[in-house]
């Protein structure tokens, strides 16, 4: 009977324990989750006021600068500058309120491993910033690049600058990797081998295919140091009066009217000039 007895009093104090522990616990609990609430009100509040203030800037704009670059061939990206702030403070938001939450239920591992990723986050958010920046500089080179060789008429225009693009945009992101604390030293080494090795084989099948081209664009250049506007010339047996020059090709007013002759053709053979 004693033991008995015994076994009874153990079990109500171990009842009367657990129910302590649920009493201590409950008013914990219904303060982080009133925290949690909170704090989701606020965060929807300063979210939508952020989104408000960004449109009002016209931060959209930058959205449509960078959606207009053709980065990988004729795809674009689609660029939310807005959503993306906006997530950003969200989810902040969120991981402060979080804390708060776990520091009331004294999870003290939980708060600390939440912290170290919310401290963490200006990091990450200014690696996404460089990446961005870098990615919009690459895109605007080699667009840049691509109309400078269509204008030269070089068929090659388009491989060249989608080959710039590429190198810079593995530079952008090893740099970006790097702002946000991730080793990238391996990564490095072997693109930087294959990169060099690449480059200087496709530099030289470009320097080889390009040798017409360089050498119109030295002629052109010469050309217009030699000849003006006005100029009487004569060639070949063709005489005329120099009426405009560009690129490739000199227009002459001559008697039977106009002549277009290639630059190649005035750079080759003797030409008078006459007072």
């Amino acid at each position: 009977m004693d033991k008995i007895d015994e076994w009874k009093d153990m079990l109500l104090n171990s009842l009367s324990t657990i129910w302590n522990d649920i009493i201590a616990v409950v008013p914990k609990m219904m303060g982080a989750i009133l925290i949690l609430l909170i704090g989701w009100v606020v965060t929807k509040i300063l979210v939508k006021i952020l989104k408000r203030g960004l449109t009002v800037i016209k931060a959209d704009k930058l959205d449509d600068k960078l959606n207009e670059l053709n980065f990988f061939g004729d795809k674009k990206l689609n660029f939310n500058i807005v959503n993306i702030a906006g997530s950003f403070v969200k989810w902040g938001l969120f991981l402060v309120f979080l804390i708060l939450a776990t520091q009331i239920m004294e999870w003290t591992i939980i708060s600390e491993e939440i912290s170290s990723l919310l401290r963490y986050l200006p990091q990450l958010l200014s690696a996404i910033a460089l990446f961005l920046i870098g990615l919009y500089i690459a895109g605007l080179v080699k667009n840049t690049i691509y109309k400078f060789f269509k204008e030269l008429d070089f068929s090659g225009g388009k491989i060249i600058s989608n080959l710039i693009f590429l190198v810079l945009f593995v530079f952008v992101t090893i740099t970006a990797l790097n702002q946000a604390g991730i080793d990238t030293g391996i990564i490095t080494n072997n693109i930087t081998l294959i990169l060099g090795g690449f480059l200087l084989a496709f530099a030289l099948a470009v320097g080889l295919g390009a040798r017409s081209t360089v050498e119109s664009l030295l002629k052109a250049y010469y050309t217009r140091r030699l000849f003006v506007l006005g100029q009487m010339v004569s060639f070949n047996g063709i005489s005329g009066e120099i009426i405009a020059v560009n690129d490739i090709s000199v227009t002459l007013k001559t008697t039977q009217g106009k002549l277009i002759v290639p630059i190649k053709d005035l750079v080759d053979n003797q030409v008078t000039i006459e007072n």
